[in-house]
This record gives C-alpha cells, sequence and structure tokens, in this order.
C-alpha cells in the first residue's frame, strides 16, 4: 500500500459564544484543518490539526510522504518530523500520523485504538470548561464570579460532567479565586475542579492564589506561572497537584521539567506529543517517573476528538478527565453530527480506524463559513472590547 495523494481544507464551525482566555478571545468560531491521505488501494485516511489555516504548510510536506506506505511511520516521522528542522512541526505531523493510522485501522478491519494496545474503556469522561464569555446565549457577556458558575450548573445539568476547570487568568485572580470558592459551594465536595491560568501569572501571584484555593481541594493547579521554572517554584509553595500542557509539551523539555519538579500532571496532546503513538512514549515516561496522565483539548471537532478517545482509552493510567471544549461548538463535520455525552463521557467509536465519517455537505458549508470569516489567528491575541488591550505575561 502507498500513499497516492494529499489533500488539505481549511473549515470553521460556529461557536455558542465568545471565549476570552488570558491572551485574546476566540471570536466566535473554531478553525480545523481536515487532512486526506488517499492510498492506491482507494483507502482514505483522515486527520485533523489547528492553529489556523495550515493548508500551505501541510502541502510542502506532501512531496515527503507521497509514496510512502502508511504502515512505515517511523520513516513517515524521520522525513516530516526529524530530517529537516525548518519544516519540523510536531503538530502536522501528529494529523498525519492520525490519518496514517486511520488508513491502518480500515484496512485491518480493526478500530484505531487496536492499534495502540487495545482499550481498557469503552467511554472516555470528559470535564466542561467555564469561561468568561462575551456574546453568551441571550447577548449578555459575563461579568460577575455568578457567571461562570452558573455554567458549572448548566454544564452537570446538561451534560452529566463531574469536573469542571475554570480558564482563569482573564480577570482580577481574587474574583476567578471566587468562582471557584462559589463552585465547590454550590457542587459539594466531590465534584472535581480545576483552574488553569495558562501561566500568566508571576509566581507571586500563583502563589498567593494557590495558597488561597488549597482548602478547596482543586484535583489540579494547570500552568499557574510561566516556564518549567515558573511551574517549579509554585510546586515548591503550594500544597496543590500542578498540572501543565505548556511546560513541558514536547520531549525536549519533558527531560528538564521532570529533574526540576516542575509537575505532577502532563496533559497530553496528539499534536504536541507527536500524534497518539507519540502519547504512548510519554505516558510510559510518566509511569517510570509515577506522574499523573491526563489530555488536553485545542478545539478539536470529531475527527481528531475521534482520535483523542481513542488514544485515552488505551491508557490505564488516565483517570482524570479529558479536557473538551467541544460543548462550544453549534455543529461538527462528522457524519451524524456531535458526538453526544452520556453522563459525563463520550464513547469510543467503534471503528474500523477512527469511526468516523466526513459529512461532504457539512465541509462546503464550513469550507464556505471559513471563507467568509476568514483567519482569526493574526487576530487570535486581542480583544474586540479593549481594541488598546493586548496581553502581559506576569502582568497579574
Amino acid at each position: 500500500m502507498k500513499i497516492v495523494d494529499m489533500k488539505v481544507r481549511t473549515v470553521a464551525i460556529p461557536t455558542t459564544c465568545q471565549l476570552r482566555h488570558n491572551t485574546g478571545v476566540h471570536p466566535g468560531y473554531f478553525i480545523r484543518n481536515v487532512l486526506e491521505l488517499v492510498t492506491d488501494e482507494g483507502i482514505v485516511g483522515l486527520g485533523e490539526v489547528g492553529g489556523g489555516d495550515q493548508r500551505g504548510a501541510l502541502m510542502k510536506l506532501k512531496p515527503r510522504i507521497v509514496g510512502l506506505d502508511p504502515f512505515h511511520l517511523e520513516v513517515i516521522k524521520l522525513k516530516v518530523l526529524r530530517s529537516i528542522y525548518y519544516l519540523s512541526n510536531a503538530r502536522l505531523y501528529g494529523a498525519i500520523e492520525i490519518a496514517c493510522l486511520d488508513i491502518q485501522g480500515k484496512a485491518l478491519g480493526r478500530p484505531m485504538c487496536d492499534l495502540l494496545g487495545g482499550a481498557v474503556r469503552d467511554r472516555v469522561a470528559l470535564m466542561g470548561e467555564i469561561s468568561w464569555r462575551y456574546d453568551r446565549p441571550g447577548g449578555d457577556d459575563d461579568t460577575r464570579a455568578e457567571d461562570l458558575v452558573e455554567q458549572c450548573e448548566q454544564l452537570y445539568a446538561e451534560l452529566g460532567v463531574k469536573t469542571v476547570k475554570m480558564k482563569g487568568g482573564v480577570v482580577d485572580p481574587d474574583v476567578e479565586v471566587r468562582v471557584m470558592e462559589l463552585c465547590r459551594q454550590r457542587m459539594g465536595p466531590n465534584f472535581g475542579l480545576r483552574i488553569d491560568a495558562n501561566g500568566v501569572w508571576s509566581v507571586a501571584t500563583a502563589v498567593r492564589i494557590g495558597r488561597r484555593l488549597e482548602p478547596l481541594g482543586l484535583e489540579y493547579f494547570e500552568d499557574p506561572a510561566w516556564g518549567i521554572e515558573g511551574l517549579a517554584a509554585v510546586r515548591r509553595q503550594v500544597r496543590i497537584p500542578i498540572a501543565t500542557n505548556m511546560y513541558p509539551a514536547k520531549f525536549d523539555d519533558l527531560g528538564p521539567a521532570i529533574r526540576l519538579g516542575a509537575m505532577d500532571v502532563v496533559l497530553t496532546d496528539l499534536h504536541y506529543w507527536e500524534g497518539p503513538r507519540g502519547v504512548k512514549d510519554l505516558c510510559a515516561v510518566l509511569r517510570t517517573f509515577n506522574l499523573g496522565v491526563g489530555m488536553h483539548s485545542g478545539a478539536e471537532f470529531g475527527i481528531e476528538m475521534s482520535a483523542m478517545l481513542h488514544t485515552a482509552c488505551t491508557i490505564p493510567e488516565m483517570r482524570f478527565a479529558g479536557d473538551a471544549i467541544y460543548n462550544y461548538l453549534t455543529d461538527d463535520i462528522i457524519v451524524g453530527g456531535k458526538m453526544r455525552y452520556e453522563g459525563g463521557c463520550l464513547r469510543v467509536p467503534t471503528g474500523p480506524g477512527l469511526g468516523v465519517t466526513l459529512d461532504e455537505e457539512k465541509m462546503a458549508k464550513y469550507e464556505r463559513y471559513y471563507a467568509e470569516k476568514g483567519d482569526y489567528y493574526a487576530r487570535f491575541h486581542q480583544d474586540p472590547r479593549r481594541p488598546d488591550w493586548y496581553p502581559i505575561v506576569g502582568g497579574m
């Protein structure tokens, strides 16, 4: 079997609101690139990656993989990710590996998870994310701690999630602590709580806030300060497990982060960690050092959500509910539409391969929507309500 063609399309799907984060605002839609690898046997594998319009970057890699066997992932990784440093991009390689594993599963008539060691669970628990929103349903903006607590209650009622994570570092840190305190009061002692500052707080602020959060029994404190040194400094002074999807977010940084004691939990990602097989490699290292394993969300659509579920279901020690902001999407590009939550979980598709199929009518619709709205990554780090604002790491 040989890869004979690669096609890439960029699509955008509206979200239920504009989502604020500490370095800008998602402006009411998410963007993803859909990759199709075509083989000489007529099997088509699907992959997906975010980061704005990546069509040009992916197509530069096409000559390096056409003619290769999709089962020969080590050769593909060498040619895409290792050989030429200025073309090396783990995010793009991750999409290619997902598509190759989809091909392999379809060729063998087996679900992707069987290629990764086999499932230890048939569904994956996901958390709900609560964020400061502009243009939320009803038209208002979130301005009070109580607004985010209402989101928490809604996610529990509608999706059955048993954990929420607050996307922090957006407003006054003391207000965000108040959100966590109110959630604990409203949801009770056994409901999972997390907060993620995405590294924007200074170490001093992260320590002060962390100490206020200690009595709440958070599952973890995610990226409270910038860099490996920042996380290590906070971890030494705060009695909450430190989690990260930023430092480390690649194998080059994993050894230094472990030596410095920077984190307790690493949130896996199919792109940062070089595809589903790379995530399995990461988990072997984390197991060796008795570190926790979670799952990061990158605003994925149905193709990557399926790949995440297939990967997560093969990792026995992944006990934390996975990150997800899937609930903010208004639609999906796969046949059958959005996957449905069952008691805070999504079922692992049964295959073969990823177990999902593109809805070509939806693809055409959301290609047009992307062409209309455009790539927002040039304005991602802006705030439409505050035109002169810009993010300052360590500014809080």
